[in-house]
């Protein structure tokens, strides 16, 4: 009868069957398990949002309308192929982990099936997921002495059944007051770069200041979608570039003199911390040497930015083979830490060079329960100690300043983990 159906019910266990996940391996399965519990392909993306992903074992009739909605609020399209396999597009999130996510066929008036959704860090995501920012330090640098010419984004045609694209360009701002209720992150559409352009994989061009006042935001990412769609639309099928500091499109004001620019910015910057309550009291110290370091991996993980496994490349350590990352943000503030090793294997301190280890007001993995300034994954940690070591230390050689705000904690009351 209709109580031995999964509709509406996966994750129950029903008086003769089951919709739980292991019910499959114990044979117990509800015999709509399978069209009502979802599975999908792929079964998780980027945070930002925008990968159609397929609906697999359920077949639906090719008219139907077909809305997906997650965490029982954001509704996203979908759609049916002409195999008669569901999609949905997944939608941008400020959290990562998983996502209940439920579909209906009757354009949203009742929701029957539902699955799970993992939302990943940005920076975790494979690169053939991303477009690419070709010789990203020229982004980043662009406008600085001797950086200059033309810029270039490659991205994976496939990626978007679209003859035609745009490229959009959106940045990152956190409003209202640090560390208070009103405290609220958002991802914002500025302007489109090109539009109605061939979906061929590549685009050059030569990036002037961009118009208005969006030359003032200077963290962001880069958004491919199909021409089809309006600008700045949301979850909608797109290639997401990885986030990066806007230096391309920074103003004339930037362009003329970035020293000074970036000097006045990283001043600010320290003026603004002052403010701010002092994290660094209860963060957990580094362990000593980079053995302990990888051996204590119940506290500490590989920093994505910097992992010895994948070739040390440490954009922002010089002389560091590796990095790790306190897993647990800190109590109170949502505090990261962050160490890094040089090849011998010691600590490497601030103090003594530029490369060293740095604690950061956001952690760059975000924290439970996410969706809030300082807990969005990697853009809230971008937002306190990335730019601002732009700021202080890549545009301007104000790098004391940066590091008297972000010293390294030494090892003086590391404990290694007992057996």
């Amino acid at each position: 009868g209709a109580q031995d159906s999964c509709s509406h019910r996966c994750g129950e266990l029903l008086g003769t069957c089951s919709c739980q996940v292991t019910c499959q391996s114990l044979g117990i399965c509800c015999p709509d398990y399978k069209e009502f519990c979802l599975q999908t392909s792929p079964y998780s993306g980027s945070l930002m949002g925008g990968k159609d992903f397929m609906i697999e074992n359920t077949a639906l009739n090719v008219s139907s309308v077909l809305t997906c909605r997650f965490k029982q609020k954001i509704k996203t399209s979908g759609y049916v192929a002409k195999d008669g396999k569901a999609h949905c597009i997944s939608p941008l999130l400020y959290e990562t982990g998983f996502i209940p996510f439920e579909v209906s066929t009757d354009d949203g008036l009742t929701f029957p099936y539902s699955g799970t959704w993992l939302s990943v860090h940005h920076s975790k995501v494979s690169d053939g997921e991303k477009c690419t920012l070709v010789n990203k330090t020229k982004w980043q640098y662009y406008g600085t002495p001797n950086t200059n010419g033309s810029l270039t984004l490659t991205w994976t045609q496939q990626a978007l059944a679209a003859t035609l694209i745009n490229i959009e360009v959106w940045g990152y701002q956190e409003t209202g007051d640090s560390y208070s209720e009103n405290w609220l992150a958002e991802w914002k559409y500025l302007y489109t770069l090109a539009r109605e352009i061939p979906n061929t994989g590549i685009f050059s061009f030569i990036p002037v200041p961009a118009k208005g006042n969006y030359s003032t935001w200077d963290f962001g990412i880069l958004r491919i979608t199909p021409s089809s769609y309006s600008d700045g639309q949301s979850n909608i099928p797109s290639i997401w570039s990885s986030e990066h500091a806007l230096a391309w499109h920074l103003g004339k004001d930037f362009r003329n003199d970035p020293h000074a620019w970036a000097t006045a910015k990283c001043i600010e910057w320290d003026r603004k911390e002052e403010k701010l309550p002092n994290f660094l009291e209860e963060i957990i110290d580094c362990p000593c040497t980079l053995a302990q370091a990888r051996a204590d991996t119940g506290r500490f993980h590989t920093d994505y930015g910097c992992d010895i496994e994948k070739g040390s490349v440490c954009t922002y350590h010089p002389g560091a083979v590796h990095c790790v990352r306190a897993i647990q943000a800190s109590p109170q503030y949502a505090a990261g830490q962050q160490c890094c090793y040089d090849s011998t294997g010691t600590q490497i301190l601030t103090r003594d060079s530029t490369g060293g280890s740095t604690p950061d007001r956001g952690h760059d993995w975000g924290s439970p329960p996410f969706m809030k300034p300082p807990r969005i994954p990697g853009f809230s940690h971008w937002l306190y100690d990335v730019i601002s070591f732009y700021y202080c230390c890549l545009w301007s050689d104000n790098c004391h300043l940066y590091m008297k705000k972000r010293p390294s904690s030494d090892c003086r009351t590391y404990r290694p983990p007992r057996a």
